[in-house]
């Protein structure tokens, strides 16, 4: 198999994942359907030889992290086609890939049906803003599109710490910096405390993935730099909750106080199908006022779901609301109105469907 043609081909078809698993066809993900492009059975030596053309366009990357480690990620381009990014990985005893293809153009947040809301927190100056969501859910686009946004309309040093790089920035009113863990790094901690070294204003990080990274996070956030991140989680309550759990009993009222004090935005996405086959985002967006903060400051996440559906005025709007919106636009079915949605039986009442069982 040629790996650069197929993935040309599949590029083409508009595909957003391509899988390389011994023991199927190599298939791929359009929407939320995974289909094999033909019926010829990868053997581990077809996947070894496949994933050995990969990181030879990675600019001849060495395999043998993936041989000693187990897993690799990275990213490569291939001129006039697209960006791709991949996870390498070993699964009984043979080497298989997932490999996500990334535009080379910035995304076009109308297109994405992001809300005006969500890209007017490229404003802010200072503080915490999260992008969350289950894995595929188009935080790493959304936070593309807020990074340009900045890019285009202010002048300040934008850092971005990456895992793998997706989107490439090029300057524009504002300075980039774009570093890739593995690669010009050892790992998000150490890349964070470089970053705060190099007078950054706006920092990107790719994922808060444990307790000593969310708390530099949070220190950087208190002072004055603007922070963008992800996580994956649904909800702000489930999110606050979950930065809050990373750290140890006797730390978390601490973190709370933080984190009450920092935290500007949470915006939680899911990508829901839609009745004409494709898929179109629904988005929980929680703006720290002070009752917000207040709740979190006092442990109280459980109640944040009740400010957020009082305060639209503020520029929130729940999860739910989100979904039962496009349900009654007659854009997604009951089935996945309810499948999607934070509190399924609150919801079908609202909707007036049966309640899921």
């Amino acid at each position: 198999m040629n790996a650069q043609v197929l993935l040309q081909d599949l590029v083409e078809k508009g595909v957003a994942d391509v899988f390389v698993i011994t023991g199927k066809p190599l298939c791929y993900k359009l929407g939320k359907t995974i289909e094999a492009m033909n019926d010829r059975i990868l053997l581990p030596p077809d996947t070894l030889d496949f994933i050995k053309q990969i990181y030879a366009m990675a600019d001849n990357r060495s395999i043998d992290y993936l041989l000693e480690k187990g897993d690799d990620d990275f990213s490569f381009a291939i001129k006039g086609v697209s960006r791709f990014r991949v996870n390498t990985y070993k699964q009984r005893g043979s080497l298989a890939a997932v490999i996500r293809v990334v535009s080379f153009e910035m995304p076009d947040p109308d297109a994405l049906s992001i809300p005006p809301t969500v890209l007017e927190l490229s404003k802010l100056r200072r503080g915490l803003v999260l992008i969350t969501g289950p894995a595929g859910s188009g935080k790493t686009t959304t936070l593309a599109c807020l990074i340009n946004r900045i890019n285009l309309t202010r002048n300040a040093h934008i850092i971005t710490l990456e895992n793998p790089i997706e989107f490439l920035h090029r300057h524009n009113k504002s300075l980039i910096s774009q570093s890739e863990v593995s690669i010009d790094t050892s790992n998000y901690t150490t890349a964070l405390r470089a970053a705060l070294r190099q007078s950054p204003d706006v920092i990107l990080i790719g994922e808060l993935r444990d307790a000593e990274t969310i708390s530099i996070a949070l220190t950087a956030a208190e002072t004055g730099h603007l922070v963008l991140s992800t996580l994956h989680t649904v909800g702000a309550t489930n999110t606050v909750d979950r930065l809050v759990d990373s750290f140890r009993a006797e730390q978390q009222n601490q973190v709370r106080m933080q984190l009450s004090m920092v935290l500007q935005s949470v915006v939680s996405q899911q990508l829901v199908p839609t009745l004409d086959g494709h898929m179109t985002p629904a988005f929980e967006i929680m703006q720290c006022n002070s009752a917000i903060r207040n709740l979190i400051r006092e442990g109280r996440t459980h109640q944040i779901p009740a400010v957020i559906n009082t305060s639209s005025s503020d520029g929130m709007v729940g999860m739910d609301t989100s979904l039962l919106k496009l349900y009654q636009a007659g854009k997604i079915n009951t089935t996945n109105l309810l499948m999607y949605a934070l509190s399924p039986e609150a919801l079908a009442k609202q909707a007036g469907v049966e309640s899921p069982r």
